[in-house]
C-alpha cells in the first residue's frame, strides 16, 4: 500500500507516518498544495497511491480543497469509482460541517478524528479493502512499553 500523507503539524505527520509505514511506502507533505503536486506525480508515473491521509487545516491549501483538486485530477483522466484513490480526512475537530463538506462536497472515503489511535487507523484501513491477512502478517512487529 503506497500512502500520501499531507500534515502541517511535525508532531501528528510524523505519528500517522510511522503507523502507516508499516504497510508499505509512505511520502508525507505540509500542506494541501505539496500533497496535489505529489499526487499528480505519482499518477503521471504510473505509480499512483492507494491511500491518501489528508489533514483538513493546512495553510496555503487546506484539505478540503486539496481533495476537490485530486478528485478533479482523477475525473480528468478518466479514473472514477472504485479506481479513485481512497482519501482519508484527518482533523483535530469532530465537527459535523467539516465530515459534511469532506463526504458530499469533497468525495472523502472516510473521516478519522486526532489523535490517531492506531486500531481505529488499522481497521479503517481493512473497511476499505486496503489491508488484507498477508500486509498486517508482513507488517513490522508495535513495541508496547
Amino acid at each position: 500500500m503506497k500512502t500520501l500523507i499531507a500534515e502541517d503539524d511535525f508532531t501528528s505527520r510524523t505519528i500517522a507516518r510511522r503507523q502507516l509505514e508499516r504497510f508499505g511506502p509512505c511520502d508525507a507533505v505540509e500542506d494541501g498544495l505539496a500533497a496535489v503536486t505529489a499526487f499528480e506525480r505519482a499518477l503521471q508515473a504510473g505509480r499512483p497511491y492507494d491511500l491518501v491521509c489528508l489533514d483538513i487545516m493546512m495553510p496555503d491549501m487546506d484539505g478540503q480543497e486539496a481533495l476537490r483538486r485530486i478528485r478533479a485530477t482523477e475525473a480528468q483522466m478518466g479514473i472514477r469509482g472504485t479506481g479513485e484513490v481512497k482519501v482519508i480526512m484527518l482533523s483535530a475537530l469532530d465537527d459535523p460541517r467539516s465530515v459534511v463538506e469532506a463526504f458530499y462536497r469533497g468525495g472523502a472515503t472516510a473521516y478519522l478524528v486526532k489523535p490517531l489511535a492506531p486500531e481505529r487507523l488499522e481497521s479503517e484501513l481493512r473497511q476499505l479493502g486496503l489491508l488484507n491477512d498477508a500486509q498486517e502478517a508482513r507488517r513490522a512487529p508495535t513495541t508496547k512499553e
